[in-house]
């Protein structure tokens, strides 16, 4: 196993090397992430190149693995993201509603949904029949229909990586974690790698209206990424993530405690089709990082019965997968969070100055 991270360094961030639990320096042959995902430095190169050790993966300081790369996101590509993204607009942001609304959902409904290809001749017919009932919803058009919700998640540099402290907007009262596979995507558009990621999600922002995507999704501290990238090969690719799973996990100050696994198989569009909608008519030189959606439906009740879930203020958030490791973080306020300053003007000057570029 070959993992590509980044770590904070007395000079500044850096690019390491993880192999058999152990971090090595690899800046001097690879100065930022986005010099692998360009072609500028090969996959090869990034196994072979010599390095510094400089610990472990439990003495090291974490950042997000990416660098320079914009951060997008795919939604609804879960039948139960979908579903709950139905529940949020339905309620319009209040969860009082929520429990009343999803239980609302009959068996036929949602049996079409699961049955149905995203995209297919059967999915367009179903959206002409509720369109013309008025059930048609901006939720069901990207969960359905022929193209995928692909949004900016937050600009490059914002991301935060295991350990640090996710932000949720000080109004918010109603959100919840989302769990994902984040691909590293080449310039040329070819999935190399994955990491964990966290898709901070306020449900009440965004139920208000789907217009305040960016309000609900691009705030300080809203992405969380890592531990690192590992990179693909035989063992681990898209096709054996496909039949994998995630598990999260929950803990708050008030003793409030979750544990759910989910399969990744539930991924209707499948995660090729998702790196293809990324780049149709569209560049990344850079390389791009993708989160591909939660299959997580988070329904838990924490305060009372019917009440569902929102975070406190404290809570432990961890994200395992068998193939990629653990990411663990806290939540608080974005007010109570550090401003993020370091963004890629810094980052090039300390390479300047590191000599490095």
């Amino acid at each position: 196993m070959t993992g590509i991270g980044r770590i904070v360094t007395e000079d500044g961030p850096s690019v390491v090397r993880i192999v058999a639990q152990r971090v090595w320096d690899i800046t001097a042959c690879c100065p930022t992430v986005g010099h692998w995902l360009s072609g500028q430095v090969s996959t090869t190169d990034l196994v072979n190149c010599e390095a510094i050790e400089v610990g472990t993966v439990e003495t090291v300081q974490w950042l997000s693995p990416f660098d320079v790369q914009p951060i997008k996101a795919c939604g609804v590509t879960f039948i139960a993201s979908l579903l709950e993204r139905l529940v949020e607009e339905l309620a319009r942001g209040q969860t009082q509603a929520a429990g009343t609304i999803r239980q609302g959902f009959s068996d036929e409904f949602l049996k079409s949904l699961r049955e149905i290809k995203p995209g297919s001749a059967a999915a367009l017919d179903l959206r002409e029949e509720l369109l013309a009932r008025n059930q048609w919803s901006q939720y069901l058009e990207v969960g359905l229909g022929p193209d995928p919700e692909v949004f900016t998640k937050a600009p490059p540099m914002a991301a935060l990586g295991y350990g640090a402290e996710a932000g949720l907007l000080s109004e918010s009262t109603w959100n919840n974690p989302e769990p994902e596979i984040v691909l590293a995507i080449d310039a040329r558009g070819e999935a190399v790698g994955a990491a964990l990621g966290n898709d901070v999600n306020l449900r009440d922002v965004e139920g208000r209206s789907a217009l305040l995507l960016g309000r609900a999704k691009d705030n300080r501290g809203s992405t969380v990424i890592g531990p690192w990238i590992r990179v693909f090969d035989d063992a681990v690719n898209l096709h054996q993530l496909s039949g994998s799973e995630l598990t999260l996990e929950i803990d708050g100050p008030d003793g409030f405690h979750v544990s759910e696994t989910a399969p990744l198989s539930g991924l209707v569009r499948g995660f090729q089709a998702l790196v293809d909608a990324a780049f149709d008519q569209h560049d990344y030189p850079d390389g791009v990082a993708l989160f591909t959606g939660s299959a997580f439906a988070p329904t838990w009740d924490r305060s009372g019965r019917g009440e569902g879930f929102t975070h406190l203020d404290g809570d432990q958030v961890t994200i395992r997968s068998p193939l990629l490791g653990e990411l663990r973080h806290r939540v608080r306020r974005c007010p109570d969070l550090p401003a993020w300053e370091f963004g890629l003007i810094a980052l090039m000057q300390n390479l300047t100055k590191r000599r490095l570029l």
